[in-house]
């Protein structure tokens, strides 16, 4: 190889596979294209990963090179495009990032939401009788039906219903008194 190649001979020589060709191409131009990925990017640590990027790729992209323009000016266009990718690609995880972040908020939002409705059903539920509570944790908490929730505390099927509307009326009171807290607690 002779140091007095044009770049377009060397990359003419690169794209065949020839890596001393593409060594010395490498060292013209390495700053150049960094310097054009750190003008779009303005942050030098992606601007050194594009720019790695971009001459990580060069091989396959010197096959496609056409020799219509003057190498280095195609080497601009490479160099322009990498860093426009790089800017997209971290505006749309800063976009993702940003969604996560509400939705988490949000989630952590609810979950709090919800812990104080539960806190405050289980305080009120533990002011009614115990008969009352255990009907309402037959129903409420296991999700019996009034049957199976009158079979296991042996009282009739009605005596069930007429506790839960009782359960219902006591807790709506309850709620009332408590300054919305218990009204979404029943929501």
């Amino acid at each position: 190889m002779d140091k007095n190649d044009t770049d377009e001979q060397l990359a003419s020589r690169a794209a065949l596979g020839e890596a001393d060709a593409f060594r010395e191409l490498l060292r013209r131009h390495y700053d150049r294209v960094f310097r054009v990925v750190f003008s779009v990017l303005r942050n030098q640590a992606e601007a050194e990963d594009t720019t790695q990027e971009i001459w990580a790729a060069m091989p396959g992209k010197l096959r496609n090179w056409r020799g219509e323009a003057k190498l280095t000016s195609w080497l601009h266009r490479v160099a322009l495009n990498a860093a426009k990718d790089s800017l997209r690609r971290s505006a749309s995880r800063a976009r993702m990032t940003a969604g996560y972040a509400e939705m988490d908020s949000l989630s952590r939002g609810e979950a709090e939401d919800t812990q104080k409705r539960l806190s405050w059903l289980h305080t009120a539920l533990e002011t009614l009788s115990e008969d009352l509570r255990e009907t309402a944790a037959l129903t409420l908490g296991e999700e019996m039906n009034f049957a199976q929730a009158a079979d296991v505390l042996g009282v009739a099927e009605g005596t069930i219903a007429w506790r839960m509307s009782e359960i219902r009326k006591r807790l709506k009171t309850l709620a009332s008194k408590d300054n919305g807290l218990g009204q979404e607690a029943l929501a």
